[in-house]
């Protein structure tokens, strides 16, 4: 959706048109993650006596309610930013981030020099 509104530009830069269509994917994101995670920690309905079926389906839904809370959280996290005036800065090195990666991962926190020195570290 953010994409199709903002096409063609090499621009690294941040224009308030940007930062409109990031806020609104942002908010469409949150209200998605929100029901996932409404959806996922939702009582399983019980079909039976079998204890070690009902273990078996909690802990297959344990996994990705975990990362749909994490990607909520770092959306929220995003909208403070936003809200606050320092959204599109790495939190490592204070540089401006990627316009193009922003479009793709709006709510990113790392430049792409930082990505890379993260990942390298694990």
């Amino acid at each position: 959706m953010v994409n199709t509104r903002i096409t063609g530009r090499r621009d690294r830069r941040l224009t308030p048109e940007d930062l409109a269509a990031l806020r609104d994917s942002l908010h469409e994101q949150r209200l998605f993650r929100e029901e996932q995670v409404r959806q996922l920690t939702a009582a399983p309905p019980r079909t039976g006596p079998d204890p070690r079926a009902s273990a078996a389906r909690t802990e297959v839904r344990t996994e990705p309610a975990a990362s749909a809370r994490m990607v909520l959280a770092d959306v929220e996290a995003a909208l403070r930013r936003l809200a606050e005036g320092r959204y599109g800065h790495c939190h490592l090195c204070r540089r401006p981030i990627d316009r193009a990666h922003l479009m793709i991962v709006p709510q990113a926190r790392y430049c792409a020099r930082c990505r890379q020195v993260r990942e390298v570290a694990r």
